[in-house]
């Protein structure tokens, strides 16, 4: 590349610039006559040359900057010694705790969640020459610069089955490489599993339970025999292993893939694993449930209304039109939802529980937050509990005005009754809302507010053919008689509101997850300007804002993805105890990770994080992770740590136990 360079300058560059800078007097007419056109040339391309500064000049700008600061850090990462003159270290987990004399005791399973496992080609169309057993997800992501169209073909399920598209195979990424890292760089289990092997585990008595994250449950089932696989090794690593109970550690989705397969593994055939009544009792010691998406997020329902969230929004408010530009020809939305909405397992991550759990038009349990204070006369702190003007309950309002008022002046609208108008594929690029009219569209923002419960409806309305085809697989509701014959049906045993646990009343389940970071939790929203059948009609309104709303946003408490309403409440309240969704008493834990950022670059991603993913990089998480692994209770290692409002959030939601 540098001798190319160098020879365009030599070649190019410099006889132009001499030409056109050149001072010698003509010797005759001829010479001068040429030197003149020269000069006219050179003025052409001088004004060519002057342009203004446009858009796609500072994203090009903006990316060039973010790609080179990425490559320098990591170039740094690996280039530099591992220990620098004058900084100290900190001592791994592992490290320490082997130094204490931890060993290896219980066999760990790790079950990844939705987009951090890598997907890989095994068969393809012809634009994926030379991509066999080559990564599409995870990895350098590369050919999403190379072939995009082609990338987002091969990643797409069949829209009808939810299975592989015709003369495409993508599967997943087997092993511990299957998720340790996301790309280069950035960890997901990487640092746990390092850890893990710092005390002595190895291959032998650890195992990635990888899986294709955009099936729904069971047909990971039905097409790689996964919950199979998974059950054999566990059968495997316990016999062994001299007999010793595994430890699983699911982290986000994995957390209710698990739970489905609980109920699996336990149900007769064909539906089911075979193994009986008991068999996750004499299997299994601990669940450690890591950034635990129970209840679902309600950004799934802002990826499913608009392919977007918060970022995306952001990005949309900075540099307006670039992602949906028909001058760019990008359209990136409506790409990302046309393949979003061929994969069954985002709709698990949907809201479960409709009003009950999250809140109706006027209430919801996050409305009481904890205010600490003190007394004049005698100095003792003591709390008071306030009542936020935010309607959280309202998941989906159009409008910043339908998001405060009082539910009597929103506008009722009964979606169940209303039908689709029949419509035409228009355009390229086509998505659900190809077949809705303009007037429907506008007849669903009104002046409306949808809660978890009505949602459910409007995304039937606008994503008919995706909710018929997952809806078959997943449920979201509370059941009333956990008794019914109905709820032996597969949709039902990701729901925790919807399944019983297994009888093991000696098997322990944590709720390991972050706190302190905002989360979304609901939004605000306004139709596109735009109203071309080929793009999305609606779209988070940036510039919505008030004193809980920030960019379109509502946020409460939570790990920035999921809330702590989801990601705790089973554990403070469904399951805690002898319920009727833990019919055997299986002891519950609530392990909370207040965030801190990290101090400095040395932290890398932090060593206290509580986001999402970097909590995976947590000591206080992993050495939990460890001595529980090494043999220890939950009282062992501290019982419950609580610093969110989960218990007041729990005691709010009125369901039976």
């Amino acid at each position: 590349m540098a001798a190319i360079l160098r020879f365009r300058k030599l070649c190019f560059i410099e006889p132009t610039l001499k030409n056109c800078g050149s001072s010698e007097t003509p010797k005759d007419e001829k010479q001068e006559e040429i030197q003149t056109i020269t000069k006219q040339e050179c003025d052409k391309n001088k004004k060519k040359n002057k342009r203004g500064w446009k858009c796609i000049d500072s994203c090009c700008w903006f990316i060039g900057c973010m790609c080179t600061t990425w490559w320098l850090l990591l170039f740094l990462y690996h280039c530099l010694p591992a220990h620098l003159s004058g900084f100290k270290s900190p001592e791994s987990p592992g490290v320490r705790l082997k130094n204490e004399g931890l060993t290896p005791l219980h066999p760990v399973v790790l079950v990844p969640g939705i987009v951090t496992g890598g997907l890989e080609l095994w068969e393809g169309r012809p634009c994926s020459h030379g991509l066999f057993r080559k990564r599409l997800w995870g990895g350098s992501f590369a050919q999403i610069l190379q072939r995009p169209l082609c990338w987002l073909e091969h990643l797409s399920l069949d829209n009808e089955t939810g299975l592989d598209p015709p003369g495409i195979r993508v599967r997943p990424v087997p092993g511990l490489v299957a998720a340790d890292y996301f790309a280069p760089g950035y960890f997901v289990w990487a640092v746990l599993i390092e850890n893990l092997a710092k005390i002595g585990y190895e291959g032998k008595n650890m195992y990635m339970a990888a899986y294709d994250w955009r099936l729904s449950f069971q047909n990971t089932e039905v097409r790689d025999q996964a919950l199979s696989r998974l059950k054999i090794n566990i059968e495997l690593m316990y016999v062994t292993n001299g007999n010793k109970k595994v430890v699983v550690v699911p982290h986000s989705m994995g957390v209710i893939y698990f739970l489905h397969f609980l109920k699996w593994v336990e149900a007769p055939p064909p539906m089911g694993g075979g193994g009986g009544p008991g068999w996750c009792d004499k299997h299994i010691k601990a669940i450690m449930n890591i950034g635990p998406a129970f209840l679902g997020v309600p950004k799934a329902v802002s990826g499913m209304l608009s392919a977007e969230g918060k970022d995306v929004a952001f990005f949309r408010a900075m540099a307006p039109g670039v992602l949906d530009s028909e001058i760019l020809g990008l359209q990136t939305l409506e790409h990302m939802m046309r393949v979003g909405r061929t994969w069954d397992s985002v709709i698990s991550l949907l809201p479960k529980g409709g009003d009950t759990i999250w809140g109706d038009l006027d209430s919801s349990p996050e409305d009481i937050q904890t205010i600490s204070s003190y007394q004049r006369q005698n100095n003792t702190k003591h709390q008071i509990e306030i009542k936020q003007e935010t309607k959280y309950g309202r998941i989906i309002s159009f409008g910043k005005t339908a998001s405060e008022q009082h539910s009597s002046n929103l506008t009722t609208h009964d979606l169940v009754k209303d039908k689709l108008d029949s419509g035409m594929n228009c355009g390229e690029v086509w998505t659900e809302y190809g077949k809705i009219s303009r007037e429907n569209i506008m007849k669903l923002a009104d002046n409306k507010a949808y809660t978890a419960g009505t949602l459910i409806d409007l995304l039937r309305f606008v994503a008919p053919k995706t909710m018929k085809r997952a809806e078959a697989h997943f449920s979201h509701g509370i059941a009333s008689d956990l008794d019914d014959p109905k709820y032996s049906h597969y949709k039902y045993w990701s729901n925790p509101l919807e399944t019983k646990l297994p009888h093991a009343p000696d098997m322990e389940i944590y709720c390991l997850y972050g706190v302190g970071l905002p989360t979304e939790r609901s939004y605000v929203y306004k139709v596109s300007q735009s109203d071309k059948c080929n793009t999305i009609p609606f779209q988070i309104d940036s510039s919505a804002e008030g004193k809980w709303l920030r960019g379109g946003v509502y946020f409460v408490d939570g790990d920035e993805s999921v809330p702590v309403l989801s990601a705790g409440f089973m554990c403070a309240k469904g399951w805690r105890g002898k319920t009727r969704f833990n019919p055997s008493g299986s002891r519950t834990h609530i392990r909370e990770y207040r965030h801190k950022a990290p101090g400095s670059l040395l932290e890398g991603r932090g060593l206290e994080s509580g986001a999402h993913v970097d909590i995976m990089g947590n000591v206080a998480l992993i050495e939990d992770v460890l001595r529980v692994a090494a043999g220890a209770s939950g009282e062992e290692i501290g019982g419950d740590r609580i610093y969110s409002d989960i218990l007041k959030m729990a005691e709010r939601v009125n369901i039976k136990l």
